[in-house]
């Protein structure tokens, strides 16, 4: 579904805002995250266990946008599908995205992805279902 053009922008590492249904009573919020676009023709992302891994169970749809930054010609790309939620392969693709979003990784980088190590963090997987976009 991702042309070309879209993988070239997908391969940078610009943050994804991802949307998930939003807890009753509020609106959806997008919120920024590191993400990869598999070979597969997926999105990847990961997450700490919390409230919004919760709401993904309950209804596994999100969409992610993901654009150029100002300076650039105008160009994005916006995915929308099934998100499935994976214990295997979290920390593999945290480690990988912290390479690709830290170039230089500190000892507070190094601190964080020992934690992310320790702990249950989940790997999230959207399927895109329909993809729009926009070039200049």
């Amino acid at each position: 579904m991702f042309t070309e053009r879209d993988l070239t922008l997908l391969a940078r590492p610009l943050y994804a805002f991802l949307t998930i249904a939003p807890r009753g009573g509020r609106w959806p919020a997008p919120r920024p995250v590191w993400f990869e676009a598999s070979d597969d023709g997926t999105l990847q992302m990961f997450s700490e266990p919390d409230g919004k891994i919760d709401r993904i169970r309950k209804q596994p749809r999100a969409s992610v946008v993901v654009a150029a930054p100002v300076g650039e010609p105008e160009h994005w790309v916006s995915a929308e599908g099934t998100i499935t939620l994976h214990e295997e392969g979290a920390y593999d693709l945290a480690a990988r995205l912290g390479d690709r979003y830290w170039p230089a990784v500190g000892p507070q980088q190094r601190e964080l992805l020992d934690d992310w190590r320790d702990s249950s963090i989940v790997r999230l997987v959207l399927t895109p279902e329909k993809v729009n976009r926009f070039t200049i």
